[in-house]
């Protein structure tokens, strides 16, 4: 479980608790490495859920994608409503603060949407020109770490390195981005970032600003995840966990 507060609003962290943080540097070349690897993915995942990568994706096109996110939201708001839907089909979107309308407490946040697998939104056609061609080389990337995690997580299980991936391909192909971004906010003890929730995907990436505000529950206690640049926060999603115990019991 996971939640995304105002530096005010902390719920009561823990400090001097943090996640496990993983170098994933040499893992296709050294296979003592990628063994050491693999057996601090299955203690982060057994104790945490959680953990961070190093390494999986170069710094520098982590801090464009979050530059490029970032430019889409600060642009003019006449630019932006054009992707305002309501329509879940839709392969892009643009919401703001929407979790007023389905939440008693509300999510004070705004967010661009798109779906880039298995069936990607076409980007000469659709994605906003200020982030377009960031987004899709993000995302290609995000996607080669996914399968590396696919491949990381079914050894630390046991099993053959493409079991996960080949088992549960639709869900290994898919990919979406969130974009979140957090206005000031002129009630700020009424609202949070966004409120505690659990992921229910196989693996969900996050990328951090420097501003923070990520917390994970762990033992009954919220514990901070500051921002570390370079980085990239893994969650365990609830079909993950669910598929391998399953795996387990096959």
């Amino acid at each position: 479980m996971m939640a995304t507060t105002r530096a005010d609003e902390r719920q009561g962290s823990v400090s001097q608790l943090s996640i496990p943080t993983i170098d994933l540097k040499g893992i296709h070349s050294n296979s003592v490495l990628r063994t050491e690897i693999v057996e601090q993915i299955r203690d982060a995942c057994e104790k945490w859920g959680f953990f961070q990568v190093q390494n999986g994706i170069p710094a520098e096109i982590l801090d464009r994608m979050l530059h490029g996110i970032r430019e889409f939201h600060e642009q003019d708001s006449d630019l932006k409503k054009e992707l305002c839907s309501k329509d879940a089909g839709n392969k892009e979107q643009y919401m703001s603060n929407n979790r007023f309308f389905k939440s008693s407490q509300g999510n004070s946040r705004d967010t661009f949407v798109c779906y880039m697998a298995p069936d990607p939104t076409k980007p000469a056609d659709e994605l906003p020109s200020v982030c377009r061609d960031i987004v899709n080389e993000y995302s290609k990337l995000v996607m080669d770490l996914g399968f590396t995690l696919f491949e990381l997580l079914s050894e630390a299980l046991g099993l053959n390195s493409n079991q996960l991936k080949d088992a549960y391909m639709d869900c290994a192909e898919g990919l979406s981005i969130m974009g979140h971004y957090y206005p000031p906010c002129p009630e700020t003890k009424l609202t949070m970032g966004t409120n505690k929730h659990t992921d229910g995907s196989f693996i969900t990436v996050l990328l951090q600003d420097q501003v923070g505000g990520l917390q994970v529950l762990y033992e009954n206690q919220w514990i901070d995840v500051p921002p570390t640049h370079g980085a990239l926060v893994v969650n365990v999603g609830d079909l993950l966990q669910a598929s391998s115990l399953l795996q387990l019991y096959i």
